[in-house]
């Protein structure tokens, strides 16, 4: 496994087209070229230490999926260096394990959420409303309550980068209606697939976050899919109802933030080695159980 990658990375002669929170985007011509660094944000803000090994397990869990749906539509090329280009041959100390080669796709400007537990902003919203983004639910539902049948609920982007909440009626308003079942169809079906195999490896997928492109006309599913930065998993042997059960991503982070006096803007505040050793150790964990392999 490699060291931590924290920094925004250069590749001399390949074109950079941006950095994100956790990814660096390269242009290969008709691809692109995904880096997945060892940054975490809570809150929205970039820490200042990398979680070591994390961006290696959004990639390849992100190749495992992609794999395993390989029958759904989607941008992944290859996650293996022995297939990259001659041109990226020179950076393999930086690429192997955190990189994959995708197609390139025009994203849509929806976030496809699917919950089939009742947790985070769903949650907080049941408790107000007895809904979530417009959807009736039953009562007396606690937290963590598994959900009659899992729910699709969109959301889109605000300039400040929290995903907003959006009904079924506003996201069909946003996409074409044709566009909007099709993702919705789409969302609840990945998911069901992902939160089965989980099952049989001991872990709830409580809810997940997918993005879909379209190039040529056609839908792909793309960006990163059921990894722990974008989905809640649960461990099903500590799994309680009414209490939020421990999750394999960032929580180590988050509950440690949140005992500092800390506003929650920039810059974030350093985390203890302790907090940062748990936190990788959840991730590489989270990978392990799902696929059955070791992480590279």
């Amino acid at each position: 496994m490699q060291t931590a990658l924290q920094s925004s990375i250069d590749l001399p002669g390949i074109k950079k087209l941006r950095s994100g929170k956790v990814r660096e985007v390269f242009d290969l011509g008709e691809t692109l070229l995904f880096v997945a660094t060892d940054r975490l944000s809570a809150f929205d803000v970039i820490l200042p230490e990398p979680i070591p090994h994390k961006g290696a397990v959004l990639n390849q869990l992100s190749a495992f999926w992609f794999k395993r749906f390989h029958k759904i539509d989607n941008h992944f090329v290859t996650a293996d260096f022995g297939e990259f280009p001659e041109e990226l041959r020179p950076f393999r100390a930086q690429l192997a394990g955190r990189s994959m080669i995708v197609r390139k796709a025009n994203p849509l400007p929806v976030e496809c959420v699917v919950r089939g537990y009742l947790a985070g902003s769903g949650w907080k919203e049941y408790q107000e409303s007895q809904s979530v983004c417009g959807e009736k639910l039953p009562p007396g539902l606690k937290l963590a309550s598994q959900l009659p049948q899992p729910i699709f609920t969109p959301a889109t982007k605000s300039e400040s980068g929290h995903d907003l909440n959006i009904t079924w009626t506003e996201c069909r308003q946003i996409l074409s209606v044709g566009q909007a079942e099709r993702v919705r169809d789409l969302s609840l079906q990945i998911y069901a697939a992902g939160r089965d195999h989980a099952a049989q490896r001991g872990i709830i997928v409580a809810d997940t976050k997918f993005e879909f492109g379209v190039v040529d006309g056609k839908l792909l599913l793309i960006d990163e899919c059921l990894t722990p930065d974008s989905s809640r998993f649960w461990p099903a042997d500590q799994y309680v109802l009414g209490q939020s059960p421990p999750s394999f991503d960032k929580q180590f982070v988050r509950d440690y933030l949140e005992t500092l006096d800390w506003d929650k803007t920039p810059p974030a505040p350093s985390l203890p080695k302790d907090v940062i050793a748990k936190t990788s150790a959840k991730y590489v964990e989270a990978f392990e159980t799902l696929t059955g392999e070791r992480l590279r």
